[in-house]
């Protein structure tokens, strides 16, 4: 089985001057198993749910989160909230109800190893993240003008996912989950529009990965 999984989301961003760029906590013990690790950014593949006994696929959807400044406001630093082209609303644990598209991006996954107790160690969820957005005529604008609030409908504590900005030019940690644990948070993005830059359509894709130990 798996050890590690990859997930995209591109983002971008048009300034029209218009920029377009690609809740608490869940989480929830699972039992030991075959050693699997699944990640879902947006759109995921399931067959049924895992509470249900389902299992996982594989989606090779790209989800896009953007958004439009208006001329008007391009660089006032009033911070622009985005939204996503994804439909997943419902978790595959147990199909309830948990993100709010397109306002929000869904991020979960799981991860499986045999044995109890509290050894094993967590897999890790990173973000490959380009430095720049770029319009492919020269303009481009930081990825670090790019965060997101971490939620989930019906949550309360912290998140396994939590609120962050991405950090330009690197690798960064987005959060981790337990041996045996199933975990999920709802992204909402925000662009900080605090760059004036030339009008057109800014795009770059950041690569999410889970990997186990």
């Amino acid at each position: 089985m798996p050890r590690s999984h990859s997930s995209h989301a591109a983002l971008c961003a048009a300034p029209l001057l218009a920029f377009v760029l690609p809740v608490n906590a869940f989480t929830v013990s699972i039992t030991p198993g075959t050693p699997t690790v699944y990640l879902q950014v947006g759109v995921g593949a399931f067959s049924g749910t895992l509470q249900g006994g389902g299992t996982p696929g594989v989606n090779p959807t790209v989800n896009v989160v953007s958004v439009t400044v208006p001329a008007a406001q391009v660089g006032t630093g009033t911070p622009q909230t985005m939204s996503t082209n994804s439909s997943a609303a419902n978790s595959f644990w147990d199909n309830r109800v948990f993100c709010s598209p397109p306002a929000q991006l869904y991020v979960g996954g799981f991860y499986r190893r045999p044995g109890g107790g509290s050894g094993g160690g967590s897999a890790l969820l990173t973000a490959a993240v380009p430095s720049v957005l770029s319009n492919g005529s020269g303009g481009t604008i930081s990825f670090s003008q790019i965060s997101w609030a971490s939620s989930g409908l019906g949550d309360a504590g912290a998140q396994p996912f939590p609120s962050g900005t991405f950090v330009a030019g690197s690798t960064q940690t987005i959060g981790s989950i337990p041996r045996n644990e199933w975990a999920e948070s709802c992204h909402t993005f925000s662009y900080a529009n605090t760059a004036v830059v030339p009008a057109g359509t800014y795009t770059g894709t950041v690569v999410y990965t889970l990997a186990a130990p």
